[in-house]
This record gives C-alpha cells, sequence and structure tokens, in this order.
C-alpha cells in the first residue's frame, strides 16, 4: 500500500489551478447559489465579514476551511471588503452542468478592486472613488490619478515630498500603485496601496500606451512636455485599469496635465485645521463642503467638492463663475433650475458602464430621464445671458435623435438586468414583436384548444396544461380512459388522471418554447445594439453630462448665496486681503446664538496682525474665516461678508490647534515645529499663513523665543500676509518695533467672577487672558481655581514690587534705564542692547536665548 499522501479532489484541483493566478486576492468561487472561498482566503474573509467558518470534507487528507455568501447578495459584502481595502476576484461558472464531465468549468471574469469599481451598488453617489500612481523621479515625484467611473484621469509633478502628502490628502484615493520598493515618505492611511514592477512605470511604454489609448501623435495637446514621471505613473495607472476590467477603456478620450500654480496650494496640515471636507470625527456635516453641497445631483455634488477643494487661481475663470452666480440670483432663475435638475440620475457614471458594455436597462432609463430634461432646462436658461450660462446652454443642446431611440427601445419601467427579457418596448421591432406574440398569445391557442378536445372526447373534465418539467400536455381522469383516442401518446401518469400528449399539441410546444428563447436571445441582442449605438456618442453625451454638472454647482453657489446671505467677492491684481464684516460660514450655521462679524484687513503697510485675548474668545474662528472666505471666492462662490476684496493669493498656510503623530514617533510640539518648518520654508509674499500658539508646547523661554522669531521671519523677511494668534503679551511689542505689524485683540468683559466673551475684534493688544476664568468655565474644582488666584495675585505683587513696572521680554524686572548713574549692571540688558533682531534667523535666535540663560544662570 502506497504511503503517498491522498491527492486534492478534481473540484480543488480546480480552486487551486485559479487561485495560483491570484495569490493576494480574495477568489469568490462561484458554487450553484453561492460564491465560496477556501483556505486562507476563507479564513481572512470570515474575520473581515464576520461570517461563518466550516470545514466540509477533505482535500489531500485534509478537512477545507470554507465560508460563503449568497451569489444574490454578493454586492453587499464587496462594497464591505472595498472600504477594508481588499480586492476580490470573481470567478463563475461559465460551462454548463448538465453536460459538464467533472467539475463544471470556470473562470475569472472580473477583479474589484478598490480603485477601479463603476458599479452602482458598489460607489458611493457624492463620492469620487480615485485610483492614483506615485513615481519618484530626479527632482520630486510624478502623480496621476484615474476617476475610472467618473472617466478623468490626471496627471502632475510634484517638487517634494510635502507636495505629494498635500495632494494625497486632497485626493483620498482608494487605491495607490507604487513601484517596488520605492519606500515613499507618504501616509498609507486609508488606501490600499499595490507594488507594481518599476517596468510598469516606464515613461517611454506609458506615453506610446497613452497615446494609444486617446488616437494621437503626443501628449502635447494635454499639456505634457517630455515623459516626466507623471506620465509613468499614468500609464501604470492605464495598464492596471485595463488589468482589472480584461479590456479597453473607451470612455477615457483624454487626460489633464495638473499644475500646482493654476491652484491655491493647500498642505495636508492646513487642509485639516480648516476643515475643508473632513471633520476631526471623520464626519462632512461641519465642513465647508458639507455647508456648501446642497446640490441637485450626485455629479454636481461631486464637482462642487472638487471646486472647493482645488481652489482655482485664474482670475478669469473665477469672474466668470461669479458673474454666472450672479445673474442667476438677479433673475431668480435658479429655483426653477433647481427643481428640473432635482431627481437627475448620475449620467456622468451611467455612460461609463455604457462605454465598458456594463449598463443595465435602468442605467438606460436614467440617461433618457436625463435627456429628456434637456428641453426644459434651455428654456430656463434662456431667461439669462452671461458668457459662461452661454456655453452651458449650447453644451446641453437637446439631443432629439437619442431621446426618440431611448423612448421607443426601452419600456418605461424596465427591469433590474436583461437576462429574463421585459427591456425592450413593443414596437421597437417587428420580429421581437412576432416571437412574443407566440409566446403571449399561447393562452389562446390552449383555451381554443381544450374545448376542441372536449367536443372531440366527450370528456367535459379534460384539461390542457403546462408545467417546466414536462412542457404542454392533455390531462384526462382515469374513470375515462376508455375514451382516449388512439392517436394521444401517454407523458405523465398521476394517481387519478393520465397526462397526454398530441402531434399538434407538441408542434405547438415546440413552436411557443422556441419562440421565447428566440424571444430572449433577440432582446438581448437588440439591447447590446442600443447599448453600442449610445457608446459610440459618448463623447457629445460626456459634453451634456459635465455640463450638468457644471450648471447644478452654479446653481447651488446661487442657492447658498440666497439662504447663507453670502456676497459677491472682488478679486484684483493688487496685494492684500480686505474683509468687511466676515463670518466663519460654519460655526455660523451651527451656533445658536448670533454670529459677532468681524473686519479683517491686510496689505502690503499691515503685512501681520498680532492677535491677543482669552481662550474660547475666537481667534482661531477669526483666523479660520478669513482662510474659507478666501477659498469659497476661488472657488467661484459667493462669500460670508459684507463685502471681500481679495488680491494675489498664491497658497494658504494654517497651523493651527493641537495633535501629536505617535505613530510616526511626533510629540504634540514635534508636530508644530515641523508644520511650522514647512511654512517658513514655502510661504511667499502672496501667502496667506494662519499661526496660532507658536512656543506653547515647551518651556516658556524657549517658546517666546521661537514665536518671536517666526514672527519676525514671516512679517520682516517672507513678507506673507499672516494672522497670528498667540498668549505672549510680549509679541504686541512687535507692532511697536517694526513697521508692517499691527495688534488686534477679541475683546472681553468681566462681571464679578463672570466672564463674557464679545468675540468681536478690536485694535489694539488685549489686557488680560482671562485664563483663571476659561478654566472656572470648563469646571475646574473650585479649590483649584481659588488656589490659582493666590497665586496669580502673588505674581502680580511680585511684578508691582520691582524697580520697574515693566517686565523685560522674558518676564525679568530690570533696573537699567531709571535715569540714575548708580543703577545696578544687568548683564542680561547689555546683552539685549547688542542683539537686533531684524538681522537674526531663527536658529540665531536660538543661539542667544542659550546664552542670555547661560548669563541669567
Amino acid at each position: 500500500m502506497s504511503d503517498a499522501p491522498p491527492q486534492h479532489t478534481p473540484l480543488m484541483q480546480q480552486y487551486l489551478r485559479i487561485k495560483a493566478d491570484y495569490p493576494d486576492i480574495l477568489l469568490f468561487f462561484r458554487m450553484g447559489d453561492f460564491y465560496e472561498l477556501f483556505y486562507d482566503d476563507a479564513k481572512r474573509a470570515a474575520g473581515l465579514l464576520d461570517i461563518t467558518l466550516t470545514h466540509r470534507g477533505k482535500s489531500a487528507g485534509e478537512p477545507i476551511p470554507m465560508a460563503g455568501v449568497p451569489y444574490h447578495s454578493v454586492d453587499g459584502y464587496l462594497a464591505r471588503l472595498l472600504k477594508k481595502g481588499e480586492s476580490v476576484a470573481i470567478c463563475e461558472q461559465i460551462g454548463d452542468p448538465d453536460t459538464a464531465k467533472g467539475p463544471v468549468e470556470r473562470k475569472v471574469v472580473r477583479i474589484v478592486t478598490p480603485g477601479t469599481v463603476t458599479e452602482e451598488s458598489l460607489l458611493e453617489e457624492r463620492t469620487e472613488r480615485l485610483l492614483a500612481a506615485i513615481l519618484p523621479g530626479k527632482q520630486g515625484f510624478g502623480l496621476a490619478w484615474l476617476d475610472l467611473a467618473g472617466g478623468r484621469l490626471r496627471c502632475c509633478p510634484l517638487g517634494s515630498a510635502a507636495e505629494l502628502t498635500a495632494e494625497l490628502e486632497r485626493l483620498r484615493p482608494a487605491e495607490i500603485l507604487l513601484p517596488e520598493n520605492a519606500g515613499l515618505p507618504f501616509n498609507r492611511e486609508g488606501a490600499a496601496v499595490r507594488e507594481h514592477p518599476p517596468w510598469a512605470f516606464d515613461a517611454e511604454s506609458a506615453e506610446r500606451e497613452l497615446c494609444r489609448q486617446f488616437r494621437v501623435q503626443d501628449l502635447s495637446g494635454f499639456g505634457i512636455e517630455g515623459r516626466g514621471p507623471e506620465v509613468g505613473a499614468a500609464g501604470a495607472l492605464l495598464g492596471y485599469a485595463r488589468d482589472m476590467l480584461s479590456g479597453e477603456l473607451p470612455h477615457l478620450a483624454g487626460m489633464r496635465a495638473v499644475r500646482p500654480a493654476e491652484h491655491l496650494v493647500l498642505d495636508a496640515a492646513t487642509r485639516r485645521h480648516l476643515e475643508i471636507d473632513v471633520h476631526p470625527d471623520g464626519r462632512s456635516e461641519h465642513t465647508l463642503v458639507g455647508l456648501m453641497d446642497t446640490a441637485a445631483t450626485p455629479m454636481g455634488s461631486r464637482k462642487l467638492k472638487r471646486w472647493l477643494t482645488h481652489p482655482l487661481r485664474d482670475r478669469t475663470a473665477l469672474g466668470a463663475r461669479h458673474q454666472a452666480v450672479s445673474a442667476l440670483m438677479e433673475t431668480h432663475v435658479h429655483p426653477d433650475l433647481a427643481e428640473r435638475l432635482s431627481g437627475l440620475g448620475d449620467i456622468e457614471r451611467v455612460l461609463t458602464r455604457i462605454a465598458l458594455k456594463t449598463a443595465r436597462p435602468r442605467d438606460l432609463a436614467t440617461l433618457r430621464e436625463g435627456l429628456g430634461r434637456l428641453p426644459q432646462l434651455a428654456e430656463g436658461l434662456e431667461r439669462v445671458s452671461v458668457p459662461l450660462l452661454d456655453e452651458l446652454r449650447d453644451d446641453l443642446a437637446p439631443c432629439p435623435d437619442l431621446s426618440k431611440l431611448l423612448e421607443s427601445a426601452v419600456v418605461e419601467q424596465p427591469p433590474m438586468v436583461v437576462r429574463d427579457g421585459g427591456v425592450i418596448a413593443e414596437g421597437y421591432d417587428a420580429e421581437l414583436d412576432e416571437l412574443r406574440g407566440l409566446s403571449q398569445n399561447a393562452g389562446d391557442f390552449l383555451v381554443r384548444y381544450e374545448e376542441q378536445e372536449r367536443e372531440r372526447t366527450g370528456v367535459q373534465t379534460l384539461k390542457v396544461g403546462f408545467n417546466r418539467v414536462h412542457g404542454y400536455y392533455i390531462e384526462i381522469g382515469k374513470t375515462h380512459a376508455d375514451k382516449v383516442p388512439t392517436e394521444y401518446s401517454r407523458r405523465q401518469t398521476l394517481k387519478n388522471a393520465e397526462r397526454y400528449i398530441t402531434e399538434e399539441l407538441k408542434a405547438f410546444e415546440d413552436k411557443v418554447l422556441s419562440a421565447r428563447e428566440r424571444a430572449l436571445a433577440r432582446e438581448k441582442a437588440l439591447y447590446e445594439a442600443l447599448v453600442d449605438r449610445l457608446g459610440g456618442e459618448h463623447g457629445r453625451l460626456a459634453v451634456i453630462a459635465a455640463g450638468l454638472a457644471t450648471l447644478d454647482v452654479l446653481v447651488t453657489f446661487a442657492e447658498r448665496a440666497e439662504t447663507l446671505r453670502l456676497n459677491v467677492p472682488e478679486l484684483d491684481e493688487q496685494p492684500g486681503v480686505d474683509i468687511v464684516e466676515g463670518r466663519h460660514p460654519v460655526v455660523e450655521r451651527v451656533q445658536d446664538e448670533a454670529f459677532v462679524p468681524n473686519d479683517c484687513r491686510l496689505d502690503p503697510d499691515r503685512r501681520m496682525l498680532v492677535i491677543t485675548g482669552p481662550n474660547m474668545g475666537g481667534k482661531s474662528t477669526y483666523m479660520r474665516q478669513a482662510a474659507l472666505i478666501t477659498i469659497l471666492a476661488h472657488a467661484g462662490a459667493f462669500v460670508p461678508a459684507k463685502s471681500a476684496r481679495i488680491g494675489p493669493i498664491d497658497r494658504i498656510f494654517s497651523r493651527i490647534g493641537a495633535g501629536d503623530d505617535l505613530t510616526r514617533g511626533r510629540s504634540t510640539f514635534m508636530v508644530e515645529m515641523v508644520e511650522t518648518a514647512n511654512i517658513l520654508h514655502n510661504a511667499t509674499e502672496h501667502s496667506l499663513v494662519l499661526m496660532d500658539e507658536i512656543g506653547r508646547g515647551t518651556s516658556t523661554f524657549d517658546g517666546l523665543a521661537l514665536a518671536w522669531a517666526v514672527a519676525t521671519e514671516l512679517a520682516l523677511n517672507l513678507r506673507a500676509m499672516t494672522l497670528f494668534a498667540t498668549h505672549y503679551f510680549e509679541l504686541t511689542r512687535l507692532a511697536e518695533d517694526h513697521e508692517g505689524i499691527a495688534n488686534v485683540h477679541l475683546d472681553a468683559r468681566e462681571h464679578g467672577d463672570e466672564i463674557v466673551f464679545l468675540h468681536s475684534v478690536r485694535e489694539g493688544p488685549a489686557s488680560q487672558s482671562y485664563g483663571i476664568q476659561v478654566a472656572r468655565l470648563a469646571g475646574v474644582p473650585k479649590p483649584v481655581i481659588a488656589q490659582a488666584r493666590k497665586h496669580l495675585d502673588r505674581l502680580e505683587n511680585e511684578a508691582a514690587g520691582a524697580s520697574s513696572p515693566q517686565l523685560g521680554l522674558f518676564g525679568q524686572a530690570s533696573t537699567r534705564g531709571a535715569g540714575s548713574e548708580d543703577s545696578p549692571v544687568d548683564p542680561v540688558h547689555d546683552m539685549l542692547e547688542d542683539i537686533d533682531p531684524d538681522d537674526l534667523s531663527p536658529r540665531e535666535a536660538l543661539d542667544w536665548l542659550y546664552r542670555l540663560k547661560k548669563v541669567d544662570g
């Protein structure tokens, strides 16, 4: 007897052979009404999906771990796996179980990955699902991203890891492709990362494949010159998407090179701090996008988010958007247009499924509904005429030929799938109508035939019927067996009756059943031809989809301007930001009490505002609202201010709030310094910088010195437009010593032990910080508050008893300058006399600080 281990069963041999081609992803193996997973896949899926892990049978002598999901509800399981970054290969039965010898033939028919899904059931309506690729270059990185469901391919060169991180924070791709062993410096959280061989990113091959895809000789028409790393990244995306969909991508007709200079640059930290589209709690409700997005259509919603998260710098394009919104409001046509857009389906994604030949019947009904609305929208746009809306009216020109085609071809309420028929409308195809007629008229024939046979046999209980197993039959009770004609052939015996068939009935059966099969086949062919016909019109239909999305955004901006009391901003070429009665749009909407508006003026002679005032007084809100007003203006929206004049802005930086990054070994203070360093390295005179409480994460002397050095660098050397909030009152002296710096404060009032925050911005420095009062409001125990008050009184008395009522820069009372030659010599003061702050770099300031501490010690 042989000691060799038992072999795998034929079914497991088939499974293992297919699984070998997909070692790193889950394989859904179709068996009857279930998709089954085996071995390690089963164990992994059971944990990810919280489904039962079982062991059934044996193969190679070992129990087989097994888990499964019903085929009819597979999309729900796929959606859960995609959210977890998993990919799935779908393996279907393609052979006939009735004729198969051994296991039914199976093959993988599609691969579902987080970045390449196009099915409606697996996508979030109002969120883009992006696939990105990154390729390191000699001087930076090449980044490309693909919205496969929307048919958009973009690429851009990036000069640094910080720029790459900022773009990834904006895009939040669901899946990222990297060259093997690239070791890229970015946070991969929230994205599935796939490593591919370096040859997949080859720029020369990528250029060739991209040109073939777009049917062009070179890529210069898309703004791409040369073979930078962004071209290699785009080629990797194209190849990967083709592989996952097992075919061509006819809906990708072009790409666009995005240049950083075209948009306001917002680094990753700034996007988080300003809560543009994601709140720290992970939700989007209390964000700028959440507030502004009342779009009527999913495609409009996605475009609105793109405009807000990627604000433009092109003053001409922005002026056209502002003009269009103004015209919609002045004519008050936007409510009517919003109503006509309401309920429109996602035509943009429908067109992708049509191009990929995966469109379902209801997708065609969605397209038909959208085309049917075009005449109504054109009528509404006739009432307003400005250049951008005139362009949209041309883009949304009705398509009577396609509308008529869909109206005549598809039933009013089509079924989910074409498989069972009932999709093609009556009257569209004469052959289909004839085949359907044979099947539908079977009932009339059977009634007549039953009456005929009753009269011929004299058996009034004779019945003519049909079942799926035996087909058509004549049923006669056994009590009338003597009356059965000799030409009847027995088909089935029952307890009390016999079933027969006749030549005439058999001929009818063959004709009807054949007609049903032929009708389904004919309908499937007609449906495929219809999808092909619509796919050939993809270019024209894509323009319509884009026009509908743009119109939806402009109509939404008009509605938001009316509802939220927003006003048109002024974009000019004079440097500065001048906001009158500005408001924070999100805070104003969510708080119960009335929002206090404030002015904010920055210009070449007033480049920095040093902002003081109590905690909870509104310093952070004041700074953030200036940034959000700027972003809204550069998205083409109106702004929450009585008026806003905004000069050239290249970037917005924000260093607000406290947070650590323990996974990368960074403390709160380290994160603060990293973000500060990024600002100091990249800010220009056209940048808007928000700085909050720099230096608070370290000792008082270190923190004050750092805050002072950072402030002077921004104001005097970089000359950036800066809002600098601080609790270091010593920094208010900067306004006295240097031009271009001004003090403002958030006002508050004390009433006994109570503090009232007025939230209004006043010129000049704050008188005190009200820290103890804020601590009491926060619920700090009364004994602790009492101790704090005693200690504060002692410190104030000690300061008052010093020879000079004015504390020096580091809190030590100065004894020089009292007018007496006998005044004690203060070495710290002498050293300070020798320092010119304007000539110090941040590093030199720290060096002086350590020298001063040694002297003072």
